[in-house]
């Protein structure tokens, strides 16, 4: 799946571009709803990627882009899930990422990527 970080703020995807952060599932994209994270903001300095957002969990694998910098917090509620589910959890700068699902087959693409910090 061809998926580049363009800079700071944006993000594209198979020719497509998004300034905002992304949830990719099995290769369909929507934007990401923080909402339900941002109670816990003041906690982390940033809204953090919590347990309770409409996370992608339908494969084995779920990576995390955490941002240009590498800053996004990922509570440990998100970690525990993840355990139970069974799924391998990814977590790396959104570049990386990107890397990292480009070798992939969209429909094998379970992923948040966060494109700023």
């Amino acid at each position: 799946m061809k998926v580049r970080l363009r800079g700071f703020g944006s993000i594209e995807v198979e020719g497509r571009e998004y300034d905002h952060d992304i949830v990719i599932e099995g290769g369909r994209i929507r934007k990401r709803k923080k909402g339900p994270s941002k109670p816990y903001r003041g906690e982390f300095g940033h809204t953090p990627l919590s347990a309770e957002e409409e996370l992608p969990w339908g494969g084995s694998r779920l990576i995390i882009g955490t941002g240009v910098y590498g800053s996004l917090p990922i509570m440990p509620e998100v970690t525990k899930e993840a355990g139970r589910r069974h799924v391998d959890l990814t977590a790396i700068p959104t570049e990386d990422a990107c890397h990292l699902i480009a070798d992939l087959n969209k429909r094998e693409v379970h992923a948040v990527l966060h494109v700023t910090c």
